[in-house]
């Protein structure tokens, strides 16, 4: 018998939750072959079979968390030599395989092996650790959370109640909100894992660091002229468009530059001032909001910028980014125009320390000077930082850089 694990993912990922299986019990695997798709915080992977043979046995349910170096599989690898030996004419006498006879007919149908994954319940790593040092069965405590899964909260609260007044779950019921109990219909939906954690670090940054927001607005004139110009000339020479996103990365580069303790983040009683600059470009998808990141965007041009981003995005919407293409940002740019936001306050992107928020050009009335008004088409730009290690002196130096370069491209080249 050979055990399947959850095997190390990255260095921040140290759990996930059981997106699907793959392979059932009785089917045939071979080594290198996925045998479930794993959710994790950041993106799916599918978790390989290190041996070839039949699986006997599932330990867990889809939905489950799991942890790092959990088994979630048991597979039995002298199945392997009698799966391709069915077809064939039955061995002589005198040759020794004494596992052949027992492997693929037994254990596949043992009822333990199908429905031993069905009777887990569903609770968070803590509260299962908890309940195994207070000798807790999990299926006796009922879950306060709506969807049902058992959180450490909820073991404390059971070993802390008289055996003789355990409640039952008829008990527990009357408490909870009436609003999770409606008269009218409604659709319950179970939030996904990355979901849950997007949650889960919004509200954290907001506790841990101190946020402030600046606002500005650009004038897109220059740029779009330039773009009018030189877009065709750009698509033909390149093959990708020339957007919005790899001025703003641009301009961004070299205001971090000028302002380097954007491009920080803080370490206990330090600041880590980064000397390179992977800029974080946010992608909405059906599963959530995921940061991307282009690596050493300071030695990039306007193509490669433009390229990578296409490429990062594709990749987000297909569900096909790697851990690799998410980690270590160090600034992020996230574009709410898109969908016609006019203004909104960007959340930092912890560790991160500033995030920088695009929003929808509308032309605008502008004074040119003392006489003339022009309708003018601009954008508001908000620039969200960490006033723990930021002033506001730097945020608004920052945001104003940026203005400036946005509004003079040339000097936009200039500087890159």
């Amino acid at each position: 018998m050979a055990e399947i694990k959850v095997p190390e993912l990255a260095e921040s990922i140290t759990e996930g939750t059981i997106f699907q299986w793959l392979k059932q019990p009785g089917d045939f695997i071979h080594k290198g072959e996925p045998i479930a798709e794993l959710e994790t915080d950041k993106v799916n992977v599918e978790l390989m079979s290190e041996e070839s043979g039949v699986i006997t046995k599932l330990l867990f349910n889809e939905g489950d968390t799991v942890r790092v170096g959990d088994t979630i599989a048991i597979v039995s690898e002298e199945a392997e030599a009698n799966v391709p030996q069915e077809e064939e004419p039955p061995q002589q006498p005198g040759k020794e395989e004494p596992s052949q006879p027992v492997a693929v007919k037994e254990e596949p149908v043992k009822e333990e092996s199908v429905t031993r994954p069905t009777q887990r319940p569903v609770a968070s790593p803590a509260a299962r650790k908890l309940a195994r040092e207070k000798g807790i069965d999990l299926s006796k405590v009922t879950p306060v959370d709506p969807f049902g899964r058992i959180r450490k909260q909820d073991v404390e609260a059971y070993s802390n109640q008289p055996a003789k007044s355990a409640p039952t779950v008829e008990a527990v019921k009357p408490t909870i909100p009436d609003m999770f109990e409606p008269e009218k219909p409604v659709e319950r939906m179970k939030m996904s894992r990355r979901r849950q954690t997007i949650a889960k670090r919004l509200v954290e940054v907001q506790h841990t660091a101190a946020m402030l927001t600046t606002f500005n607005e650009i004038d897109m004139t220059a740029i779009m002229d330039l773009r009018k110009r030189r877009k065709d000339a750009f698509y033909q020479e390149h093959d990708v468009r020339l957007g919005f996103m790899s001025f703003f990365t641009k301009a961004v580069v070299a205001a971090l530059k000028k302002y380097p303790l954007l491009n920080a983040e803080i370490q206990g009683d330090e600041i880590i001032v980064k000397k390179y600059y992977d800029i974080g470009v946010a992608v909405s998808t059906d599963e959530g909001l995921v940061v991307p990141v282009v690596r050493d965007a300071d030695k990039k041009n306007f193509s490669e910028i433009e390229r990578e981003i296409l490429h990062l995005a594709t990749k987000a919407r297909e569900n096909k980014l790697s851990l690799k293409d998410l980690q270590g940002g160090t600034f992020t740019i996230t574009n709410g125009g898109v969908f016609g936001s006019l203004m909104s306050t960007p959340i930092l992107n912890g560790p991160q320390v500033g995030i920088l928020g695009m929003h929808k050009i509308q032309l605008r009335p502008v004074a040119i000077d003392e006489v003339r008004m022009e309708n003018r088409p601009m954008m508001y730009v908000a620039l969200s930082y960490d006033h723990r290690i930021i002033d506001g002196k730097e945020a608004v130096g920052f945001l104003v850089k940026v203005k400036e370069l946005l509004e003079d491209p040339e000097q936009l080249l200039l500087e890159s």
